[in-house]
């Protein structure tokens, strides 16, 4: 077979076009860190990273889920914990009631006391994270103040793929029996004729909700160890996707580096070498 000129030349260009691309995309990957710059340079590797964010989109979302989960369990204690502080302040009226040695005023005066505490406590049981009450069971727009009997209902939320925690506490659980039982104290104060020795039945009903109260609160440190322990998988999962992410489509840049200066020094032969193939083509053309 003859080799012609025309030939040469032909391959010549179509060896220095393919070393331009190399180098084109060596640039472009020291410039952008990514192995490609669209799916159609690697559709195996493109697949694999929408998978990949796709994993470390829902890994977000859930974190932001573990945050209002954590939230919610804070702010269920913290009440909780206030919650008991006045029922122990009522405790301690109530045993000054019961030793029969008051005045009707100092009795009146305590029976507005423990009033007041109930108020805080109604405002306790309203208690908010955001825009939702925490105590009103599904019906987290609805004040459960209003309607405690039917502040019920579990509110759940996904923190992993198929794992879903509990966020509330019923607030017709702790509050119900407790306001009604809170009533009935001071409707017994306000009556002069009430026997003293009734007030150790009362002591004894707010020993029970004291009782209630410091059970929910093992619940809810329960949920918040739960609560950690998954925050810290999802720092793991995290890691991993991250890192199986940056493996297919992050470049080793030392190794481009290394790569573009070598791909630099070769096309520069190229276009010395070529430019002495073609020459003779041009000087005949100028002759």
């Amino acid at each position: 077979m003859r080799v012609t000129q025309s030939m040469i030349s032909n391959n010549t260009l179509r060896n220095i076009s393919q070393s331009y691309s190399k180098l084109s995309k060596l640039n472009d990957q020291s410039v952008s860190g990514k192995k490609f710059d669209k799916p159609s340079d690697d559709p195996v590797a493109a697949m694999l990273a929408m998978s990949y964010r796709t994993d470390l989109n829902k890994i977000e979302q859930f974190q932001q889920n573990i945050s209002t989960s954590q939230n919610w369990v804070n702010s269920t204690d913290d009440a909780l914990s206030a919650v008991g502080d006045a029922l122990q302040k009522i405790r301690e009226l109530t045993v000054q009631v019961s030793n029969g040695t008051l005045e009707d005023s100092q009795r009146s005066y305590i029976g507005l006391e423990i009033k007041e505490l109930k108020k805080q406590i109604s405002d306790l049981a309203d208690t908010q994270v955001g825009d939702k009450y925490i105590f009103g069971g599904t019906k987290t727009d609805q004040r459960p103040s209003d309607d405690l009997l039917n502040a019920t209902g579990t509110v759940e939320i996904e923190v992993f793929s198929g794992i879903t925690l509990p966020l509330n506490i019923e607030g017709a659980s702790i509050f119900s029996d407790m306001f009604k039982g809170i009533d009935q104290l001071t409707q017994a104060i306000d009556d002069p004729n009430t026997d003293p020795a009734t007030f150790t039945n009362f002591i004894a009903d707010i020993d029970q909700q004291l009782d209630v109260v410091l059970t929910n609160r093992a619940v809810v440190g329960a949920r918040q160890n739960r609560v950690d322990l998954m925050e810290s998988r999802l720092i793991q999962q995290e890691i991993f996707s991250t890192r199986i992410l940056s493996d297919n489509e992050d470049v080793d840049l030392e190794r481009v580096l290394i790569d573009l200066t070598t791909q630099e020094s070769v096309h520069r032969a190229a276009l010395g070498v070529g430019a002495k193939i073609m020459q003779p083509t041009l000087m005949d053309f100028l002759r």
